[in-house]
């Protein structure tokens, strides 16, 4: 793993085992579990709280009082049970030792801050008692639950009843006091979603149906029946943190101006080769730092606020339900489903900014992801990539056309800022890598075209949402 010290936390992006560039030889599982280093023998997989054997290779989550830090990797031989642990303890002091530090040290100074000179213990006056005192980290989540916001999630699902029934479990056990949550059935090809959702979490979960495919229509089919102040969109061959509402929940409250809300997104399974190369040439991991953006306090990066992608991903975002009221909702022209294939996300947040609010990306509301095992995937995903980035740019202008010339001043420059990180990054690889940079260029250059296809295509079947 490869880090650097960002803003008291330790950066990283998730390692996976060597994939493409050496198809010839046997894969190996890696199992994806999560810790936290106040509870070392607490190791578990995102899927159940249960302890698990740290056997093989593993990819470990390591958390803080909660907080994300970084990933690691380890591989344990075979006979040796306890060689896992002591590689992880290892990992952490080598890697991710000065975010640990960083942590404590803050922990430390605001409960100095907080102690009075004569009087009560800190724990018996802070929301959350003994465990506020004692991690300061956490009290203004706890503040935020004392009167939590209603939260609205929406899951979207097209065929994958399986995936979305732990989708769902992983949802209802995050135990949120305010939490609504609704299905909405894209275009399926049976009744087998309805009678699952409507069977197993009747009372609980509400079922909608959007006949038309599209990931935005779908989204905008919500849309119509969420009452929560904030709406939150996963997919579904997610789980979510037990966290994860609370962090949104805790990120919105910080300031009126944020007006959408992203999250880290991490591998749930590496099971397979396919599962592996997914996660390298795609992975949704945008580091364990948190970082806002808006047009007031704009970063270094050339194309921005074109460069939606570093944002955050359509499978772990939050928007306040009337910034979503007031741009109309999603375009239906966009998203998987249509010709467009994606760029629904990306156009929410971009629209977002321009709209004037701030948008955040908080590393403690986590999501887990389980990639396709398909094989094939891959460059469907390369293609689909650029083809979304494309679809997406044309329907920025499209919404926003005084956005354009800010286009076209940032474009020469983006292009090559583009170019030579994904020169660098493909640079140690073989033809493969190259391949699947062809074809995400091949996709940005469709990407335009399937936004007007899609465009015509939603234009006769009326605005969905």
């Amino acid at each position: 793993m490869n880090g650097r010290q960002a803003g008291g936390r330790q950066r990283s992006t998730v390692a996976v085992p060597p994939g493409p560039d050496t198809q010839d030889c046997p894969y190996t599982p890696v199992r994806v579990l999560d810790l936290d280093l106040d509870d070392p023998d607490g190791l578990h997989s995102p899927a159940s709280a249960g302890p698990v054997d740290p056997r093989g290779r593993v990819l470990v989550l390591a958390r803080l009082h909660g907080h994300p830090l970084g990933v690691l990797t380890v591989t344990s031989p075979p006979g040796d049970p306890g060689y896992a642990r002591r590689a992880l303890a290892r990992a952490v002091c080598r890697e991710l030792s000065g975010a640990v530090a960083a942590h404590r040290a803050a922990d430390a100074r605001a409960l100095a801050a907080r102690e009075p000179a004569v009087g009560r213990p800190v724990h018996s006056r802070l929301p959350g008692g003994d465990a506020a005192a004692a991690h300061p980290c956490r009290l203004s989540r706890s503040l935020v639950l004392r009167d939590p916001p209603a939260i609205s999630v929406v899951v979207a699902t097209h065929n994958r009843v399986r995936a979305l029934r732990q989708c769902l479990d992983s949802l209802l056990r995050t135990g949120y006091p305010r939490l609504e949550v609704l299905v909405v059935d894209n275009a399926p090809q049976d009744d087998e979603a309805r009678a699952m959702v409507q069977g197993r979490y009747r009372g609980r979960i509400r079922y909608l149906r959007e006949p038309v495919a599209g990931l935005a229509r779908a989204h905008n089919r919500a849309l119509t029946e969420v009452t929560g102040a904030i709406t939150a969109f996963t997919d579904d061959d997610t789980l979510v943190d037990p966290d994860w509402p609370a962090a949104i929940a805790e990120t919105f409250a910080a300031s009126d101006r944020i007006g959408c809300v992203t999250g880290l997104i991490l591998p749930a399974e590496l099971e397979t080769r396919a599962q592996a190369d997914l996660q390298r040439h795609g992975g949704y991991d945008k580091g364990f730092t948190m970082r806002t953006w808006s047009l007031a306090d704009p970063p270094g990066d050339p194309l921005f606020p074109f460069t939606a992608g570093r944002f955050g991903s359509g499978a772990n975002m939050a928007f306040r339900t009337g910034l979503l009221h007031t741009m109309g909702g999603f375009d239906p022209a966009t998203g998987t489903g249509t010709a467009a294939r994606g760029g629904d996300d990306l156009l929410g947040f971009f629209r977002a900014l321009v709209a004037g609010a701030t948008l955040a990306y908080q590393p403690d509301a986590v999501v887990w992801h389980r990639p396709s095992q398909d094989p094939d995937a891959l460059p469907a995903q390369a293609f689909g990539y650029g083809a979304g980035f494309g679809a997406f740019l044309a329907a920025a202008v499209a919404h926003e056309p005084a956005m354009l010339p800010a286009l076209a001043r940032r474009l020469p420059r983006g292009v090559h800022y583009a170019a030579t990180r994904r020169r660098d990054a493909t640079a140690q690889h073989d033809g493969w890598s190259r391949r699947l940079s062809l074809l995400e260029v091949q996709g940005l250059l469709y990407g335009p075209l399937g936004y007007l296809r899609a465009s015509r295509s939603a234009r006769r079947l009326g605005a969905g949402g």
